[in-house]
C-alpha cells in the first residue's frame, strides 16, 4: 500500500473520534506499529488535528471533513475508464463532453498521470 493511500485510510478510520492504539491501526492497515508512529508524527507535523503518543493511542481532536473530491486510486481509475468509454461511444455530444471532462481531470490531477485525449 502506498503511503498516500495509507494516510488517507488512517484518517478515514480515525474520523469516528475514538482513541485508537498504534497496534490496532497497524493491524487494520497491515503495517508495523513503527510505521503508524511515523505516520502519526508526520500527520501531526502537517497540521492534522492528531493527538496522542506511543503507548497510549491516537485520536483526532476535532472532526475532520475531507472534501468529496479526494479520490482513491481505484475511484480515479473507474472514473477515467468510464470517461474513456464514453469518449469513444457513438453519441458525439456525449463523447465530446466526456473528452472535455477527461482533459479537465488530467489538468486538475497532474500527479495521477492521466493522458488526456
Amino acid at each position: 500500500m502506498k503511503r498516500d493511500q495509507r494516510l488517507y485510510d488512517l484518517v478515514q478510520i480515525m474520523r469516528d473520534g475514538k482513541l485508537r492504539t498504534a497496534a490496532e491501526l497497524a493491524r487494520a492497515l497491515g503495517v508495523s506499529t513503527r510505521t503508524i508512529w511515523r505516520d502519526m508524527a508526520m500527520m501531526a507535523a502537517t497540521g492534522l488535528p492528531v493527538e496522542g503518543e506511543r503507548g497510549l493511542g491516537y485520536v483526532l481532536r476535532q472532526p475532520l471533513v475531507l472534501p468529496p473530491t479526494v479520490l482513491t486510486q481505484d475511484e480515479l481509475a473507474a472514473l477515467v475508464a468510464g470517461l474513456r468509454a464514453q469518449a469513444n461511444g457513438p453519441d458525439k455530444a456525449r463523447a465530446r463532453a466526456a473528452q472535455s471532462l477527461l482533459n479537465k481531470i488530467a489538468t486538475l490531477l497532474p500527479q495521477a498521470g492521466i493522458q488526456p485525449g
